[in-house]
This record gives C-alpha cells, structure tokens and sequence, in this order.
C-alpha cells in the first residue's frame, strides 16, 4: 500500500508519495506554483529540455534491461536536429510584469526566454547576438512575431498583454514546425 504525504513549498502543496521503498513527488503539484492555471503546459516544457531527455536515457539503462540504446541515439539525434529544447517556454510573471524599453527585447523574451542583454552575459565568448545562432525554424516564427506585433501595437495592447500573446504564437508556431520536420524525417 502507497503512503501519502503532503509538503508546502512556498505556499504550494505539493503530494510526496512513497511506494514499495521508492519515494515519488508530484510533478503536477510542482508546476502548479510556476503555472497554477495550466501545469501540463509547463510538464511539457520540462520534458523538451536536452537535460530531461539525457536524464530519461540515464533512468532507462539503469532500470530497463529491455532499453532499445540505438533507438535512444536515433531520438536524442532527432531532438537535437528538431529543437526539441528550442520550444519556447511560458514566459513568467515576472517577465510580464517587466517593461521592455526596445520591442526586440520583448520579441526575444517571447521566443528565446531572455533578452540580448541576458544572452550576452550568459555567452561572453559567442560573437554576434542569439538571433545568429537561431534555427530557421526560430528564425520564421520571429518573423512572424514581428508582423503580428506590428498589429498588437496598432490595436494599442499594453505590453505585458503583447508579451504573453506573442509568447503564445512562439510556442504554438514552434511546435508545428518542428513537429512537421519530425514528420518529414519520419517518412
């Protein structure tokens, strides 16, 4: 029988659950205190990283005598190929709340997650900006972007309400994209 407990982490309940000597928590709880209204939205997120799909690699060999390790080279290679990790992610709170003195700030900040200046001061060494190291895949949803903040502004939206509705089209835009080259490659 599962014992259930439950732990507060900054004001979010969150389950812990233990089950033939193996400790479980609440993924769902988790993503609750990031996006209290659309938790599975931030789980996916999570699962797009490079990190999780190396770390998912790493739990199959040691607990899957069955784990197919080529199929698993063939899935990695295809993450990197499609961007799995390049899925944009919810912006947060306080990236809404934010004001933005230049719209390519608040273009990056809904596609890239960060602004020029963030970039750089994680990348001192890559010359140029992100928009050079962007796939085409990012490349067409920002242009996209532009076009459709350029009627955003018409409308006058503040921008906090632009920022999460282009943030939105990053998101939505990216994964078609990218699941219309897994398609490709697929066939």
């Amino acid at each position: 029988m599962a014992k259930k407990d439950t732990i507060n982490v900054q004001g979010t309940k969150i389950i812990l659950l233990s089950h033939q000597k193996e400790d479980y928590i609440s993924l769902t709880d988790m993503a609750k205190y990031k996006n209290s209204e659309i938790p599975a939205t931030v789980i996916s997120h999570w699962l797009s990283t490079n990190f999780s799909i190396n770390y998912m690699g790493l739990w199959e060999r040691m607990n899957n005598p069955d784990f197919n390790l080529t199929g698993f080279r063939e899935v990695k290679m295809l993450s990197t190929e499609t961007g799995f990790a390049l899925s944009p992610n919810i912006v947060t709170t306080e990236q809404i709340s934010h004001t933005y003195a230049e719209e390519a700030d608040l273009l990056n900040v809904a596609l890239f997650g960060k602004t020029a200046k963030e970039w750089r001061d994680e990348n001192p060494n890559d010359k140029g900006n992100m928009r050079d190291y962007a796939t085409l895949e990012q490349l067409v949803v920002l242009s996209n972007m532009e076009s459709i903040n350029a009627l955003l502004i018409r409308q006058e939206l503040p921008q906090h309400e632009r920022l999460i509705q282009l943030n939105n089209v990053a998101i939505t835009q990216m994964r078609s994209l990218v699941e219309s080259k897994k398609m490709k490659l697929l066939k």
